[in-house]
């Protein structure tokens, strides 16, 4: 039995696992996907304090180099459900094997927000529609790629894709963007990049890779253009849903909590982006990881 079981291996969930570990209390890491989840895949993080500029691989392997060397157990296994005994510990099942702890923390982050067109072209994910640039966009090396999106994630997806391909075209549902200032700045400066603002982006087409876009312009006519890869960058959604019977889900399925991270269930904490929160930032997981940990051991030390 574990003392502290950890549910997602992204920032919240290893910097979780680092505090539980330096309190002395055993820990395993479920991670379902990859390690270092969001941030893994941002080709830059600059706003974390100390760290001018690191890539988001390169923190999130750090990050992983540190909490292996204290001990931590990690496990590439997705957790489907948490149900709590009748001895008080908790038990933690994944889509193979089950294990058991003193304390949860579930730091299961976001994924993708898809985007929803006519046709719901999911049968062109990984064929042209992708999610990652930094992932994907060298395979288009050379050639013109289109992004959708108006925050953070869609500014430094296009800005990366400029330096390797000749054109890249921004769509965004407004005639604006609502990211950092800086990045907005630097996308401004690149002249392979074309923003088109006040576009809808309605369906993709092709037969067994993407072709073209189809979307509507500012005044509602439908337009065509052809490409061979686009990258949707619309936003992230929780994945909550196995956990509501230990946690309370708001409207959107984040996880219920306040700034201390406790759940309605005595001994389950939340940590990152999965819970309720105003803002999504490294450093804002970073900080729940190390609350959660720290009155999950102050949950077992009352024990």
């Amino acid at each position: 039995m574990y003392d502290i079981l950890v549910i997602g291996g992204g920032a919240a969930g290893m910097t979780a696992a680092l505090y539980a570990r330096r309190n002395g209390k055993s820990v395993l890491i479920l991670e379902g996907d990859s390690l270092g989840g969001q941030i893994a895949t941002s080709p830059r993080l600059e706003n974390f304090p100390s760290i001018r500029e690191i890539s988001g691989e390169a923190f999130a392997d750090n990050l992983f180099e540190q909490v292996s060397a204290l001990g931590a157990e990690v496990e590439i296994e997705k957790a489907v459900r948490i149900d709590k005994q009748a001895d008080g510990h908790f038990l933690v099942r994944t889509e193979y094997n089950e294990y058991a702890a003193r304390s949860v923390i579930i730091a299961a982050g976001v994924k993708h927000k898809h985007l929803r067109t006519r046709q719901d072209r999911e049968d062109l994910l990984g064929k042209g529609v992708y999610y990652c640039a930094v992932c994907d966009g060298p395979f288009y090396k050379g050639r013109e790629v289109a992004v959708i999106g108006d925050a953070n994630s869609a500014l430094q997806y296009a800005l990366l894709l400029s330096g390797y391909c000749t054109k890249v075209y921004v769509y965004t549902l407004f005639d604006r963007f609502f990211g950092d200032e800086s990045l907005v700045k630097a996308l401004r400066a690149k002249e392979n990049i074309e923003v088109r603002p006040n576009t809808n982006v309605t369906d993709f087409i092709g037969e067994t890779e993407l072709e073209a876009i189809e979307y509507t312009d500012k005044d509602g006519n439908l337009c065509r253009q052809k490409i061979p890869a686009v990258f949707v960058a619309i936003g992230q959604v929780p994945d909550n849903a196995a956990f509501a019977n230990v946690a309370d889900l708001d409207e959107a399925g984040y996880i219920r909590a306040d700034e201390s991270c406790k759940t309605r269930t005595p001994g389950v904490f939340v940590a990152g982006d999965c819970r309720t929160k105003a803002v999504r930032q490294v450093s804002t997981a970073v900080a729940d990881g190390a609350i959660a940990a720290t009155n999950a051991s102050l949950y077992l030390e009352s024990l």
